[in-house]
């Protein structure tokens, strides 16, 4: 027994074993259930659907029958899985805004685009949709093939004969065992047309066949921008395209506008959209929506979004594009099953497996016409030789005493086969009226010319073909709608760069995140000491931020206090009048909840000798190719690792040889190369560049140019100029040296920048008050000196930060002008008892460079 038992143990290698086992499993997913074959566009559990509903009759023309009793044949006949898996695909083959061409007619509640699901499979009821009788028109003619179901008890077909494309007509989508198919629907009447294109030329190209097949066309409508995304998907089979949903901006009476959504992407849920849409309102990130409202009904879709008077509804509608789900992008990958393997098919591969599946189905079908026409001429071969002997016959007949013997009688005496001496023996005696001789003759004439065309057909592809074309043709007439998706060729689009004139403009951002955009010339250049222009009507608890000026063309390149880098374009900011408050940022760029804009550099083009050198608040500095943020998501890009006691204060666009200064809140500041810091990857941390006193911080960092000046300016309003080469180059990692004696009457550093004579000052306030100076105007002093009043600031406020901007021609001064001018402005030089060169060298401790 015991030996009997060993002598069923295989010795198999596990690897081996697993590898098999997995293959197997693998491969019965592939192609047993989750990819569509090329010839019908069917997976398995579709196919047994219909065909199961076919054979129970449940055809248009009949009445609905229960779901339940659906479900039930099909799991008890063909598909061995759970009942809810074959409802649900019942559900979704019924769904009109998930089919292009619903193949099932649903009675009752089959869910709904908000993602409700559908009753109970007892409550609802069904029958095949008009359409897809074509899928399974002459199935009963040979046309296909049949093979044995999961217990060999029944018969179920391996293909449809599919009398058009359901494929590209109705799309399919699965996940299997390490791929994936995702094929967007198509329009039925163009399919069609691209199919009859490749009938008269099998040379035809995949852009001569866009003439005709212009791209999906998806049950939600919508629109699909541009059409490079549909081009590559039809020349390669893989490719994505861009959906958008249709928003028209309507003006009220009353000055308002509002946005009416009445068509959204493909397999976007539109209650989840608009719960995206009010969570973006509640956290503040899209700013002007004042009510939004779902209006649709039976009769179609209506979103519509109320705002207030002072937005501009465009850019509002291009932030819901840019942060909600009213544009999506639909992946295709055009991945179907070809002789039982998968395969990735371009657009002319899959009209051309299914014109030779048609081929087949119509060869097929004429063979089984000829042998039934041939069966039925030999039938009545034989009743005319009857009918020509009717008398001999019926003497045989009545002297035969079985109905074996008059059979073999007549196959003997009138040399008839079995087939017809049965016909002869089952005829009734009215067959053989005058009338009833005449209706043979003419069936059998009848039947001669069928079976010649028949022949005919068989003998000739050209024959095959014309059919072909006729019989779609004859689909297209019946089911062919218009198009509702609508290709917007955005190549044909006006650039919207090519209309905005390059210009240098100033961009201001307030504490609270409000941007906005004006030429530079908005603001006149003023001596120092005066009150300024007010730059931005601000809220009480804002203020403005940051001021930097660049090209109108350039990118920005918006690093933030986390670390982050957004990209966007100069002339994307919108631009406002003088006092306006400007619009939130995070309309144009998904800043999240935290995040605060720490420095924006201005790049024309991503070169590969430039590097952006970075600095934080705690002193740690790093450097990295500019390169590596050439390409940065609409959601932003990690730039560099912040620890989470530090934030980013400065980035600078260098290009390897510059020096760096950093400056702290305290009055300390230290130069170096950027050499010092060798380049490092995206998101690595970097290393020390100044030692820290404590509570002391980093409040600027700039790039040293020869001959230029170091200008410190406080948030008393108080500065200073000093000439670079005070600031003798140290070692990276120092607590480097005094730069400015901190006093309670000059306030701490709020600003370091390095400034030559070509370069003007704009000084801004907490409170939105903004002043421009020459720089030539500002007093130069050394280091350890408190600097000399630049603006007058009252008790209850400071300066906030300090931008430099390029010198302007002066204008003729005019009266407004000179009211700024008449203030009286203590210039004297303030310091506290100067330092001797020991003491100041005393305070310069070159520390060790230290990397994190």
């Amino acid at each position: 027994m015991a030996e009997e038992q060993r002598s069923n143990i295989i010795d198999r290698s596990i690897a081996q074993e697993m590898r098999e086992s997995f293959l197997g499993y693998a491969m019965s997913v592939i192609v047993s259930r989750a990819l569509p074959d090329v010839r019908d566009g069917l997976k398995p559990v579709h196919r047994r659907i219909l065909f199961s509903m076919n054979e129970m009759g449940m055809t248009p023309d009949k009445p609905y029958k229960k779901s339940a009793r659906i479900v039930g044949d099909v799991i008890g006949k063909y598909h061995p899985h759970g009942d809810s898996a074959v409802y649900e695909t019942m559900v979704r083959m019924s769904q009109d805004f998930s089919y292009r061409y619903p193949l099932i007619d649903g009675h009752g509640n089959f869910g709904s685009i908000d993602g409700d699901s559908a009753a109970a499979m007892r409550y609802t009821e069904a029958r095949l949709s008009k359409i897809a009788t074509e899928l399974l028109r002459d199935i009963n003619k040979d046309t296909i093939d049949f093979a044995p179901n999961y217990d060999e008890n029944e018969k179920e077909p391996t293909v449809l004969p599919a009398r058009f494309p359901n494929l590209l007509v109705n799309g399919a989508a699965g996940i299997a065992v390490g791929m994936a198919t995702n094929i967007p629907p198509h329009n039925l009447g163009e399919v069609i047309d691209g199919i009859l294109m490749l009938i008269e030329n099998e040379q035809v190209t995949i852009p001569d066949l866009m003439q005709v097949v212009k791209g999906p066309d998806f049950p939600t409508a919508g629109q699909i921008m541009g059409r490079g995304g549909i081009y590559r998907a039809f020349e390669t089979g893989r490719g994505s395209i861009t959906l958008r949903a249709n928003a028209e901006i309507v003006e009220e009476e009353n000055g308002r506008h509002r946005i009416i959504v009445d068509e959204i992407p493909y397999q976007v849920n539109k209650s989840r959209l608009i719960e995206r849409i009010a969570e973006l309102v509640r956290d503040k990130r899209i700013d002007g929506i004042t009510d939004l409202r779902d209006e649709s009904d039976r009769n179609g879709m209506r979103i519509v979004i109320e705002m207030r008077r002072d937005v501009n509804p465009q850019v509002l509608l291009n932030n819901l594009y840019k942060q909600t789900a009213l544009q999506t992008t639909f992946g295709i990958n055009m991945l179907a099953l070809v002789n039982g393997q998968p395969q990735v098919l371009n657009l002319k591969e899959m009209l051309t497996h299914y014109l030779d599946h048609q081929r087949v189905v119509i060869r097929r079908r004429t063979e089984f016409d000829l042998r039934r026409a041939e069966a039925r001429a030999h039938i009545l071969e034989g009743l005319r030789i009857a009918l020509d002997h009717i008398d001999e016959i019926i003497s045989l007949i009545r002297r035969s005493q079985t109905t074996e013997q008059a059979r073999n009688g007549l196959m003997e005496t009138f040399s008839l086969s079995y087939e017809q001496s049965q016909a002869i023996l089952d005829m009734r005696l009215q067959r053989l009226t005058g009338l009833e001789r005449d209706r043979i003759e003419a069936e059998y004439q009848e039947l001669v010319k069928l079976i010649a065309e028949l022949r005919a057909i068989l003998a000739d592809e050209n024959k095959v073909l014309a059919i072909i074309k006729d019989e779609l043709i004859e689909v297209r007439d019946k089911y062919d709608n218009p198009r509702r998706t609508e290709i917007m060729d955005s190549e044909d689009l006006l650039d919207i760069e090519d209309l905005i004139p390059e210009q240098e403009v100033c961009i201001t951002l307030t504490h609270d995140g409000y941007i906005k955009r004006l030429p530079v010339s908005t603001y006149k250049s003023q001596r120092r000491g005066g009150r300024g222009i007010l730059g931005a009507e601000t809220k009480d608890d804002d203020y403005v931020q940051t001021l930097f000026v660049t090209n109108s063309h350039n990118y920005l390149l918006i690093f933030t206090n986390r670390g982050k880098v957004y990209r966007i374009k100069a002339f994307e900011v919108p631009e406002f009048s003088r006092t306006a408050r400007g619009i939130p940022i995070i309309n144009l760029i998904q800043i999240e909840q935290g995040e605060s804009v720490k420095a924006v550099i201005p790049v024309r083009e991503f070169k590969d000798d430039r590097f952006l050198f970075f600095a934080t608040k705690q002193g740690i500095v790093k450097r990295t190719d500019l390169t590596a943020y050439e390409n940065i998501r609409r959601g932003g890009l990690f730039a560099i690792n912040i620890r989470q006691d530090d934030e980013l204060i400065g980035v600078g666009l260098t290009d390897g040889t510059k020096d760096i200064i950093l400056g702290t809140k305290f009055g300390m500041s230290i130069r170096f190369n950027e050499e010092d810091v060798r380049p490092m990857g995206r998101t690595a941390t970097g290393v020390k560049g100044i030692t820290l006193v404590e509570n002391d911080q980093v409040i600027d960092m700039d790039l040293i140019d020869d001959g230029s000046h170091v200008l410190i300016v406080t948030s008393e309003g108080y500065g200073k100029r000093t000439p670079v080469d005070e600031y003798r180059p140290q070692t990276r990692g120092g607590k480097g040296l005094i730069t400015l004696n901190v006093t309670d009457r000059n306030g701490h550093i709020v600003a370091l920048k390095v400034v030559n004579e070509e370069h003007d000052l704009m000084i801004v306030t907490v409170s939105g008050v903004i002043i421009r100076l020459n720089v030539n105007g500002i007093s130069t002093m050394s280091r350890n000196t408190q600097g000399v009043k630049l603006i007058r600031v009252e008790n209850d406020e400071a300066v906030a930060t300090v931008a430099k901007v390029d010198m302007e021609e002066p204008d003729d001064e005019t009266e407004e002008d000179h009211e700024d001018l008449d203030l009286e402005v203590e210039e004297t030089e303030v310091s506290e008892k100067p330092q001797s060169e020991s003491d100041i060298e005393s305070d310069l401790v070159d520390g060790d460079p230290e990397e994190d």
